[in-house]
């Protein structure tokens, strides 16, 4: 969670480490989804950090600016649920539940649904079209596969899941 001017400036630049973006600024077209996730970021600073009147333009505009790109986009993302280095592979529906809280570092592609309440750790790759669902934990360094069902809470750190009926592949 962002609680300082520090830790937006951190979250900023972890997200555009894991887009794996050289540039200073997105271009005028284009980058829509470093835009959003700066969009997203710069609500979660000014709702945590500078919840007051005077802030309130900021607030409204960085709130109008995620949404449209979040229409733009076709993602449903609230506040405050991903940690630092959050990578947006494209454009596409991704849904998570304002409940979810997803760790460091963690990938995430389209048409993925993450709804109830887990709790993703950090370096985490979501692959396109998984489901994640329940009151479950998924341990770091995990890597769920394309179209995946996740409902029960996967224990050991760094393994692979696929399938719709959640099949461990490789341990490592």
């Amino acid at each position: 969670m962002i609680t300082s001017k520090k830790d937006l400036k951190y979250y900023l630049l972890q997200d555009k480490i894991a887009l794996k973006i050289e540039r200073r600024y997105p271009r005028f077209i284009g980058d829509e989804v470093w835009k959003f996730q700066i969009a997203l970021r710069k609500v979660e600073y000014y709702i945590n950090c500078r919840n007051s009147f005077l802030f309130k333009p900021l607030v409204a505009y960085f709130k109008f600016k995620k949404y449209i790109l979040m229409l733009l986009l076709g993602f449903s993302i609230p506040n405050n649920v991903f940690g630092p280095g959050l990578s947006i592979s494209h454009p596409g529906t991704i849904i998570v539940n304002s409940r979810a809280k997803i760790g460091k570092n963690c990938r995430i592609n389209n048409c993925v649904v993450i709804g109830s309440a887990p709790i993703i750790g950090d370096n985490c790759y979501i692959g396109p079209g998984a489901k994640i669902f329940g009151n479950i934990s998924i341990a770091n360094n995990t890597r769920i596969g394309a179209n995946a069902v996740i409902n029960k809470t996967i224990v050991n750190d760094g393994v692979t899941v696929v399938g719709s009926r959640f099949h461990v592949v490789n341990k490592k």
